[in-house]
């Protein structure tokens, strides 16, 4: 995670058992007033199940059509029920000057739901997280995983979790 946790921001940590709990988690993340102008970063190893949960998630905030992995766009825009969704994979970012030419900046400036994997990568550049997510495989189908608030956006997504 690219920031120090506050003391003053929660965090919360689960077990996804299957890919139908992934599916919950999402629709219970889409539910949260505070995510329509957030960045969530989403931190695990290659398989651990980050584009999964973005997939789930865009689903649930009505985003129709197919859905492919911004691997290689390094961002892939999507238009939800009621605000934008950028989706962002920063795995193969190497170059900062890319985050100028690409409009990266405009993006992250104007209102909408971002969405990071491998946000470590473009770390320099990008803002704090409002919600860090990590995703651990315990095994082929379970999953631990982590939510901590870095902002009080942020802390307002992970205290709906808890009401």
């Amino acid at each position: 995670m690219n920031a120090t946790a506050s003391p003053s921001y929660p965090s919360l940590h689960c077990i996804w058992k299957d890919e139908r709990d992934t599916e919950a988690f999402a629709a219970r993340l889409a539910a949260q007033p505070a995510l329509s102008n957030v960045y969530l970063t989403l931190h695990g190893d290659l398989g651990a199940g980050k584009t999964t949960l973005v997939r789930h998630l865009l689903r649930a905030l009505g985003v129709q059509g197919r859905i492919k992995s911004p691997t290689y766009a390094v961002v892939e825009p999507h238009e939800g029920r009621d605000y934008p969704v950028w989706h962002f994979d920063f795995y193969r970012f190497d170059d900062p000057r890319e985050w100028e030419d690409a409009g990266f900046r405009d993006i992250f400036a104007s209102p909408g739901l971002k969405v990071a994997e491998w946000p470590q990568k473009a770390a320099a550049v990008t803002p704090i997280a409002d919600v860090a997510i990590s995703i651990e495989a315990i095994n082929e189908s379970e999953r631990q995983v982590h939510l901590q608030a870095f902002t009080p956006a942020g802390a307002s997504i992970v205290q709906g979790f808890s009401a």
